[in-house]
This record gives structure tokens, C-alpha cells and sequence, in this order.
């Protein structure tokens, strides 16, 4: 007999999940895809007026936030699923749509959390590597669908390398996509892409019976402590999202911030333009050096060092700057200030003998 409780068996194949290291004092972290700039206008005083109320529970349904995303999306409000960051959402879908006996498909790498949540749901992960530019391999994951595939996972800017898939791969790809499989594109980074190529992903998610978007507050809109994200969809899909979510999740104080947030829009394109404009020049210095990258679209750029990634990342800390390595692959840095680029970028020509 046991002496001792036990978990579930499939716990043992959870990878953990490793998030950004913080940064010690005087050093910049670059290591989490934050955003560098303090939270919008309006955005304390309205998580300052809604902490008065943290004795009662936030409203279940997040009301406010729920008519104020389907106004600016131009969507009916049973369009639209809110959860604790879009990485809950996602643990949504998937509880929702996914299970024992099921096949979820991703691209690989890409965010951690697809196979951590894919475990937790009970379904098999099939995992399909990325083209040699970083970029999703399309062709390879319609391939790679099966009758028990429930879910596909688009990653768009794909984290932590940095494409987006086209508009044309995408539609040629949901083309081949069983109806009764659910696309869930993940555009975490979407404010930061200027690819004229990317897919207009919320139209095909408004079209189309099985696709859905997921988005964040926590990355352009500078939310990553409140966790506020949701998904837009088909009304059907979006009814057993809700099923899945967490009653209670979405606090009085992140609904405020995320609705204050919303009506900050001018400053809010302001920032996110300055940040482009520095991942411009980041990639720019880059090539000057003859360092290839893959095309960045989100808040980061991505940089394959192999096996040499974790030897990077220290070199880098003890500049002074703390990045994200994927052992064995590569190395993610997070688009900060500009004194913050330049000193990781001073690290990289060292550490390459440029």
C-alpha cells in the first residue's frame, strides 16, 4: 500500500515553467517581453479607486470590461471570453476542447506553456519544428493533423522567435484544418507587427466556425502584473470557454486598469511606435555586426546561438543585462530602453569576437 499521497502519473511529463529571471539591482531586465514604460494614463488612479472595493468579489462576468472590448473589437459580447492573462484563456480552450485520447499540434519552439497546459488537460502534444528562418512550417502542420487533433495552436509573432505567419499561408492553411478542429492564433504581440503581410486574424476568427484569437493586456498595454487577456471567437466556442474559466479570476482592478487602458489608445500607439522603432535599430546593429536573426514582430528579438545560449545569457548578466535563454537553442531579449539594448548589444560584439 501507498504510504504517502500520489499525483496523477502524467504530472511527471509537465515540463516546468521557466520564467524570466528578475534583475538584480542596477542591471536591466530584458528577460520577461515587459514593457518598459510605467502603466497608461489613467490607469493607477483607476486601480487605486478599485482597491476601496477588494472586500468584495469582483463581478463574475467582468461586465464593464466585457462591453468596452466588444465596442472597440465591434463584436457581440458572447464573442468574447476574459481570463487571468491569455495564457488562462488558453488553459481554457484547452480544458474545453481538448482531453484524454486527444491530439493538440503546436509549432516548436514556441511559447512554454503549450506543452505544460496540453499535459494538464490530458491530451498528447505533436509538436512541429519551425523553418530555418523561425517561422511557423504550415505545410508541415496541416501534415501533421490527425483524426485525433482537436486543437492547432498559430503563434503570431511566434515567441520567442519573432516571424509572423502571412495571411495568404495562413488562409491555405485553415483551408486543409478539419471543421471540427479548433485554430487558436495567439497574438500576444499583435500591436507591435508591421509585417503588411500578416493575417487580419480576428476577421478569420469572425468567418470561420472554429477559429479564435487570443490577446493580452500584459504586453503593449503594459498590464503583465493585473493578468488580464481573453479570446475572440465564434459565440459556440466562446460559451465552453466560460465553462472552463475560473470563476472570479479577472479582479475589480485589473478590469478598471484594463478598461482605463483601452481609453488610452493615442499614448498607447505612442509607446508601442517607440519600441518598434528601437527593435528596428536593434536589428539594424545586428546586421552591421553580420549576426543573422529571424524577422522580429513582437516586443523581442530572438538570437540562435545554439548551444552556446546559456553561455550568452551569463556573459550578459554579468553586463549587467538579464535575457531569456532556451538552452540548446537560443537566446530571447526583450525590445527595452535604449541604454538597455546598447549595453546587451556591447556584450554580444564581445561575445562573438566582433
Amino acid at each position: 500500500m501507498a504510504t504517502h499521497p500520489s499525483s496523477r502519473d502524467d504530472l511527471a511529463a509537465v515540463p516546468a515553467y521557466r520564467a524570466g529571471r528578475p534583475a538584480p539591482h542596477g542591471a536591466f531586465k530584458l528577460s520577461s517581453n515587459e514593457n518598459p514604460f510605467p502603466p497608461l494614463p489613467g490607469v493607477e488612479a483607476a486601480i487605486a479607486d478599485a482597491a476601496a472595493s477588494v472586500n468584495r468579489y469582483p463581478d463574475f462576468g467582468s461586465a464593464r470590461l466585457l462591453t468596452a472590448l466588444a465596442a472597440r473589437l465591434d463584436v457581440g459580447g458572447d464573442q468574447i471570453a476574459l481570463g487571468t492573462g491569455s495564457v488562462a484563456v488558453l488553459g481554457q480552450v484547452m480544458t474545453a476542447m481538448t482531453g484524454p485520447g486527444t491530439e493538440i499540434v503546436i509549432p516548436w519552439r514556441s511559447f512554454e506553456a503549450y506543452p505544460i497546459l496540453a499535459v494538464l488537460a490530458g491530451a498528447s502534444l505533436v509538436r512541429v519544428p519551425l523553418r530555418d528562418d523561425g517561422a511557423h512550417d504550415l505545410d508541415a502542420m496541416a501534415n501533421a493533423l490527425t483524426e485525433r487533433t482537436r486543437l492547432v495552436m498559430v503563434c503570431t509573432p511566434n515567441n520567442p522567435t519573432g516571424p509572423s505567419v502571412t495571411r495568404e499561408a495562413l488562409e491555405a492553411f485553415l483551408a486543409r484544418v478539419p471543421g471540427d478542429v479548433v485554430v487558436a492564433i495567439d497574438e500576444a504581440y499583435v500591436e507591435f507587427v508591421r509585417d503588411e503581410a500578416a493575417p487580419h486574424a480576428l476577421d478569420l476568427a469572425l468567418s470561420r466556425p472554429n477559429v479564435i484569437v487570443l490577446r493580452t493586456f500584459s504586453k503593449a498595454y503594459g498590464l503583465a502584473g493585473l493578468r488580464v487577456g481573453y479570446a475572440v471567437g465564434p459565440a459556440a466556442i466562446i460559451s465552453e470557454l466560460r465553462k472552463a474559466q475560473l470563476p472570479f479570476g479577472v479582479t475589480v482592478m485589473a478590469e478598471q486598469a484594463a478598461i482605463a487602458s483601452l481609453g488610452a489608445e493615442a499614448e498607447l500607439l505612442r509607446r508601442v511606435e517607440v519600441l518598434v522603432r528601437e527593435r528596428s535599430r536593434v536589428q539594424d546593429e545586428l546586421r552591421t555586426m553580420g549576426y543573422w536573426t529571424p524577422d522580429a514582430q513582437g516586443n523581442f528579438v530572438w538570437l540562435p546561438l545554439g548551444v552556446r545560449a546559456d553561455e550568452f545569457a551569463h556573459a550578459a548578466a554579468e553586463g549587467g543585462v538579464v535575457v531569456r535563454p532556451f538552452t540548446g537553442d537560443g537566446v530571447r531579449v526583450t525590445v527595452g530602453e535604449p541604454t538597455a539594448n546598447d549595453r546587451w548589444l556591447a556584450v554580444l560584439r564581445d561575445f562573438l569576437g566582433l
